[in-house]
């Protein structure tokens, strides 16, 4: 890319750090990982994969990367321009062939978000596809706005207080998906895309669908961003220090037991002493 600017080499430096502290803090990879990074042909897939290629040659231990990308056969669909960028790459990748547009297609009515579906579908072909290669960690692009965006999306349509794990195993133990981007955030992924210049792949079947309710939240966020800036750091921050006993959740917090303790000073005692 040749000599890179002051802000170009800032911004690459900053997003390789705050993965690899995401990696560290929550033990993402470890010696002798098969990770497969799952890459979609969008900005923050294809920067993860530039930051773990970054990191598998500095870390200090070994693993090895797969990329896998899942061709769900959207009309249109380029299918020869992720095979010729990790050819480019020298990175060993597969192409798995899923027809999950039709499906969508057929079973969500017109007019309709897709996305929910649509991601179902092929998260289950990819756990499939990890197991299937020996995968032992199955990697993803979201990035810190994501995680954040998806814990609002509980909360008001849910009823849930739940957003984006860092890391997690599925429900059947077959598979650990880690974030590397966790503690990254979107515009810096934007802007080292463009300088990268990514051969990015639009969504067709509903990257360009309006009024998605993931998006009114981006909007809400930018906007408490514009007017507060760094809530949406110290909203990420919240997610990190949780206080059962503060919440309402009965299944987190014995609130049935709680009562006076018999053993602590008396209030009164201690007023006369003074």
């Amino acid at each position: 890319m040749g000599t890179l600017s002051v802000s170009q080499n800032k911004l690459q430096k900053r997003l390789r750090r705050l993965t690899g502290e995401a990696v560290a803090d929550f033990k993402m990879i470890e010696h002798g990982d098969r990770v497969m990074v799952c890459l979609s042909g969008g900005k923050d897939s294809y920067t993860l994969l530039d930051v773990l290629l970054h990191l598998q040659k500095v870390a200090p231990i070994q693993f090895e990367i797969i990329a896998v990308n899942m061709d769900q056969k959207q009309p249109g669909f380029p299918e020869d321009v992720l095979p010729a960028y990790l050819k480019s790459l020298g990175v060993e990748y597969h192409i798995v062939e899923k027809d999950t547009y039709s499906v969508v297609k057929e079973l969500i009515p017109e007019g309709k978000t897709t996305c929910s579906l649509c991601s179902r579908l092929r998260r289950g072909t990819l756990y499939t596809f990890a197991d299937k290669i020996g995968a032992t960690k199955m990697a993803l692009g979201h990035h810190r706005d994501d995680i954040i965006e998806t814990f609002f999306l509980n909360m008001f349509f849910n009823g849930t207080l739940k957003a984006m794990p860092p890391k997690l195993r599925s429900d059947d133990g077959r598979n650990v998906v880690i974030r590397p981007l966790a503690y990254c955030n979107e515009m810096d992924i934007q802007a080292y895309s463009d300088w990268q210049q990514f051969p990015i792949i639009p969504c067709n079947l509903c990257g360009s669908q309006e009024n998605l309710q993931r998006q009114v939240v981006k909007d809400m966020l930018k906007e408490w961003d514009r007017k507060t800036p760094g809530r949406t750091e110290s909203i990420f921050r919240s997610l990190q220090n949780v206080m059962p006993s503060q919440l309402a959740d009965r299944n987190l917090f014995d609130f049935a037991s709680l009562k006076i303790d018999e053993t602590a000073a008396s209030r009164f005692v201690n007023l006369l002493n003074l």
